[in-house]
């Protein structure tokens, strides 16, 4: 199969999004704490981590609480990751030259189109997941009834109409690109200069996965913030407008 052109030209794509799948599974709880957490900022239930994180199971879903939104999760890891680390594999090997190294600023191009492009294609599903976990904070009988993504999905369409599934795009693939910058950039470029360290093996790979996981958040975090912000908001009941027109209306 490692000579077969469909699958060299496929597996970026399905490895990114198997690897995005494993990773949302082990992380889902953290990501529940950090978007209530977001979701909950200025007002007067805001609370620290330790704090929501203890709230979260007690109702009558218990510690599946903390999985609210999966199957959302692991359909957007399945668009959004597979096509952002394909498409940065595809454009980074389009972009060498034989013998030589990408340069940050070459890495960071490929990067930052990787993770417009799939952020736009996996939108639908990251507004399912923040519009699941924000109706599992409401009482009982005003929530939406989410039971899936695709449920989510359907009822975003009927009250909100197709285009509805785009809600807060522009944030999203702003937040994506900043991810992608942080992490893929940053990950390909520490790996060379490690190297050239004479780092090899398990400390190149860890030492460069924990330099860019920090930058990955360092940048993305406000993207993110403003993303959820977009995402979580409906059209109000009586003049059907919305709270925030524009991501820059959130912006402080």
């Amino acid at each position: 199969m490692s000579d077969n052109a469909a699958w060299k030209a496929l597996k970026p794509f399905t490895t990114g999004a198997l690897s995005g799948m494993v990773a949302t599974t082990c992380i889902q709880p953290i990501d529940m704490v950090k978007v209530r957490i977001q979701l909950m900022a200025g007002t007067a239930e805001a609370a620290g981590p330790v704090t929501i994180a203890s709230n979260i199971p007690g109702g009558n879903e218990g510690l599946a609480a903390f999985y609210t939104g999966l199957t959302a999760g692991l359909t957007r890891q399945i668009v959004y990751t597979g096509a952002r680390l394909g498409l940065f594999d595809s454009f980074t090997a389009s972009m060498k030259t034989p013998g030589k190294s990408l340069s940050f600023g070459e890495n960071a191009v490929c990067a930052l189109g990787a993770g417009g492009l799939a952020a736009v294609v996996g939108n639908p599903a990251d507004l399912a997941l923040i519009r699941m976990q924000a109706d599992s904070m409401k009482p009982v009988a005003e929530r939406a009834g989410y039971t899936n993504v695709f449920t989510a999905m359907a009822l975003i369409v009927k009250k909100e109409g197709p285009a509805g599934l785009m809600a807060g795009w522009i944030p999203t693939s702003t937040r994506a690109m900043a991810l992608n910058f942080g992490m893929l950039a940053f990950n390909a470029s520490s790996k060379d200069v490690l190297k050239g360290y004479g780092v090899t093996g398990a400390p190149l790979t860890f030492g460069a996965s924990a330099i860019a996981g920090f930058f990955a958040s360092f940048f993305s975090l406000p993207f993110d913030f403003v993303k959820t912000q977009m995402q979580k908001q409906k059209p109000d009941p009586v003049t059907g407008e919305l709270q925030y027109k524009s991501a820059m209306r959130i912006a402080p």
